[in-house]
């Protein structure tokens, strides 16, 4: 078997290079830890960009895999697939919505979301009715459409042109927002805490503002909810948070438990504008990855793992909150649950790259803020170990 070294020269051959990759390779994942081809054991704190909420290969999600791999790995949507009936009645059962649409991406999910207000609008009200306001640092994908759509001009460097029909507001700013309503405007579609960029979490009232703004103008409120839904605030959706429900809503990253899978929720009668032909995905909701989406779901909601969030998030911005009184270059702690941010006075990556080489996975985004992103089964043991790890590092910043 190939070690690190190895496998970074053989893919160094062959992979795209599209994402700056450390020097890390991962062959092995239980709980909170990573295992590299070396041996090499993390602490991980990043969980695949919020992807393993349950901790690496849960034994629940890794048993409904196997027992569905051996039964039937893929049929088309043209047919009624019982994993995915029964996946979408959960998530339906515990949210807002009427139906769901599976596809395989964060990304994915936002176009569809995209598409349905676009043709509920225009059917509805006219032609001139496709506008979407978005918010400024927003992240809603990597396609040209949802680059289009996210309110960071870092992502569309490059790509030109974009997708025209967006706006972009401050986050947080109701009265911005109201401004930038057109007879065009469609839409709005925001993150009820932004992650990517750099983990804002929204002024109190802001979204019952949001709610009502689109209620008075007739608007879709769509929640990009990718990153911080399916348990990731401490709540088994963000919006939960703030008393307001939202028209769409966008999932992918977590619904799985890791395999790949994402969803657009969405109420009546906006849904049904999406008929037979509009829009499709081959992969979508396919049976193995909605076996994965059910037992991800039931341990969720079943074994307590929410209540771990609450209280561990809790724990876990105690111990960043002490950091910040000992290092002034520590500016702010803010997010939900286990989503949490530190803001920092000087570059995040280096922090990052220190972080790594004592055995914890952490990242930054927008250069300067440390996103907090661990499994939802973390323990105080565990948080203390990263804390530990970070302190180290931090003490020789001075």
């Amino acid at each position: 078997m190939s070690n690190s070294s190895e496998w970074i020269a053989r893919g160094d051959q062959h992979i795209a290079k599209t994402y700056g990759r450390y020097p890390l390779v991962p062959v092995r994942g239980a709980g909170c830890r990573l295992w590299d081809a070396d041996g090499r054991e993390y602490l991980d704190f990043l969980a695949g960009v919020a992807v393993n909420n349950l901790g690496h290969c849960h034994p629940k999600v890794v048993a409904a895999l196997q027992d569905q791999a051996a039964r039937l790995l893929h049929c088309s949507n043209y047919y009624h697939i019982p994993q995915q009936i029964e996946l979408a009645e959960i998530l339906c059962a515990h949210s807002f919505g009427d139906r769901v649409f599976f596809c395989n991406s964060g990304a994915e999910a936002n176009e569809a979301a995209m598409k349905l207000v676009r043709k509920y609008s225009r059917e509805k009200y006219g032609e001139n009715r496709f506008e979407v306001i978005t918010a400024l640092a927003s992240f809603h994908g990597r396609t040209i459409g949802t680059i289009s759509a996210t309110g960071q001009e870092k992502v569309k460097t490059g790509f030109a042109p974009m997708v025209p029909g967006f706006k972009y507001v401050p986050f947080g700013d109701a009265q911005a927002l109201k401004s930038a309503i057109s007879p065009n405007t469609c839409a709005v579609m925001l993150e009820p805490v932004q992650g990517e960029g750099g983990v804002n979490v929204p002024p109190a009232g802001y979204l019952q503002a949001v709610r009502q703004i689109c209620d008075e103008h007739g608007l879709i409120l769509v929640f990009d909810e990718v990153q911080v839904g399916c348990g990731r605030t401490g709540k088994l959706f963000a919006y939960e948070h703030d008393g307001v429900e939202p028209d769409v809503m966008t999932l992918a990253k977590a619904l799985a438990g890791g395999p790949p899978i994402g969803a657009m929720v969405a109420r009546e009668p906006f849904v049904s504008t999406l008929g037979p032909g509009t829009h499709g995905s081959t992969f979508g909701g396919n049976p193995l990855m909605a076996a994965a989406g059910i037992a991800t779901l039931k341990v969720l909601l079943e074994d307590g793992v929410l209540e771990n969030c609450v209280a561990m998030g809790d724990y876990l911005r105690i111990r960043l909150e002490e950091l910040q009184l000992r290092y002034p270059f520590v500016t702010a702690i803010r997010g939900r649950g286990l989503i949490l941010g530190m803001e920092l006075s000087i570059d995040g990556g280096e922090i990052v790259t220190k972080a790594l080489q004592r055995g914890l996975l952490i990242n930054c985004t927008v250069g300067c803020v440390l996103r907090f992103v661990p499994p939802l089964i973390v323990s105080r043991a565990e948080i203390d170990e990263m804390i530990a790890i970070l302190d180290g590092i931090f003490a020789e910043q001075r």
